[in-house]
């Protein structure tokens, strides 16, 4: 894709937006950053500073902020990250015609550091309402959204799933970083009881296994081993994120095992494509998910509580495939990434 400069040339004085992902590890951030920037894009003159840039908006280098310095009027720097925020502080007070954004869904108290940046920025947004009780001045709440045209149902489900080549007829999964925080270990533990007693289940876990996590994810892999499941509980790894999406039209069931969450993408993701799920009471999980109807509620850290909720939905497939339609229709009811990118636009109008 081409940089800023190279289709803007010396415009640099219409720009009203950079959205920024200053991170060297794609990660739920990421995601949720890269669904709703060409969004975004479509309402203000756009660029994204960073890294994994979406289709549908521009990119610009670092070199090419030194178009903006100075320039009289603001340009919005939307952060989602600590390091985001002190990166636009630093050049709003070097005289870059900034108005600071901040998005945050942490659902826990913040270090003083980012309470100290959060009192620099010009506007906050949190995802949730619980995300907003831990900031200390008022925001405004928008809900992630899910493009649910990309994140659709497949033709045939059956079909998506046998062309992998794994045993049985359906599949149940478990997406994100493979580490604790995540709950893999419960999902790990969890399948180790309940596959024996349905054949016709594969259990698919998708995401990274980072360096620090080696033994965390040797340990699940051992676990696995000993239970003569290998070929039923499969760890994929990191994919791109057109294998992650359909990996997801793969699934029958999804398990969210979150300990503790943000937000919680995958929820809604998994939603949209038309997934059963069963979810622990993490991230966004009380507002996405109508407990008993889109989806089933369990306590966190409780393999026990997860290992009954999701028993029927494996004994029955039929009532897996009824609660996936119901969980899409929410989606599309309540978390379209229309809604999202609307949201936010309110809130960037108020600064520009």
């Amino acid at each position: 894709m081409e940089s800023y400069v190279s289709i803007a040339g010396k415009r640099a004085d219409r720009l009203q937006l950079i959205v920024t992902n200053l991170h060297w590890r794609y990660s739920g951030v990421t995601a949720t950053n890269r669904m709703v920037a060409p969004k975004l894009a479509q309402l203000f003159r756009a660029a994204w500073l960073g890294s994994d840039a979406p289709d549908g908006i521009v990119r610009m280098g670092f070199a090419d902020l030194l178009n903006l310095w100075l320039r009289r009027t603001p340009v919005i720097w939307h952060a989602r990250r600590n390091n985001e925020m002190i990166a636009g502080v630093v050049l709003k007070a070097l005289g870059w015609p900034l108005k600071l954004v901040f998005t945050s869904a942490a659902q826990r108290h913040h270090t003083w550091i980012t309470r100290w940046l959060i009192r620099q920025m010009d506007a906050i947004i949190a995802t949730s309402d619980i995300s907003a009780s831990y900031l200390k001045r008022p925001a405004t709440v928008v809900t992630h959204g899910v493009d649910a045209d990309r994140y659709a149902p497949p033709a045939d489900r059956a079909a998506a799933f046998a062309e992998v080549g794994l045993p049985g007829r359906y599949a149940i999964g478990c997406f994100g970083r493979v580490r604790a925080q995540k709950g893999t270990d419960l999902f790990v533990d969890t399948m180790c009881e309940l596959l024996p007693r349905y054949p016709d289940f594969t259990a698919v876990i998708v995401g990274a296994i980072t360096p620090d996590q080696l033994g965390f994810a040797g340990e699940l892999k051992r676990k696995i081993e000993a239970a003569g499941l290998s070929s039923r509980i499969v760890i994929t790894g990191e994919l791109p994120i057109e294998q992650v999406q359909r990996w997801y039209q793969r699934l029958t069931i999804y398990a969210f095992t979150s300990r503790n969450e943000g937000f919680g993408l995958t929820l809604i993701e998994a939603m949209s494509v038309g997934a059963a799920l069963v979810a622990t009471r993490a991230g966004a999980a009380e507002i996405a998910v109508e407990d008993g109807v889109t989806g089933v509620l369990v306590p966190t850290d409780d393999a026990k509580a997860l290992a009954r909720a999701l028993e029927p939905l494996l004994r029955d497939p039929a009532v897996a495939s009824a609660m996936g339609e119901r969980a899409r229709k929410r989606v599309l009811d309540r978390f379209s990434l229309d809604a999202e990118a609307n949201g936010i636009a309110a809130v960037y109008r108020t600064l520009i």
